[in-house]
């Protein structure tokens, strides 16, 4: 990969990170626990292992 290539991938994955993480972050905890089973709290941890594996 280029070196342009591999700057173009991680700003597309910060992105990404960044809008998984703000959506679960401010989703309402009712909906969050009761619906998805999730934990706002973890928002961090949930968005890693989404957009970097």
């Amino acid at each position: 990969m280029t070196l342009i290539n591999t700057l173009r991938d991680r700003l597309a994955k910060r992105a990404a990170y960044n809008r998984t993480y703000f959506e679960i972050a401010n989703l309402p905890t009712e909906i969050a626990v009761e619906d998805l089973g999730i934990f706002p709290g973890g928002a961090r941890k949930i968005a890693t292992q989404a957009v970097y594996g």
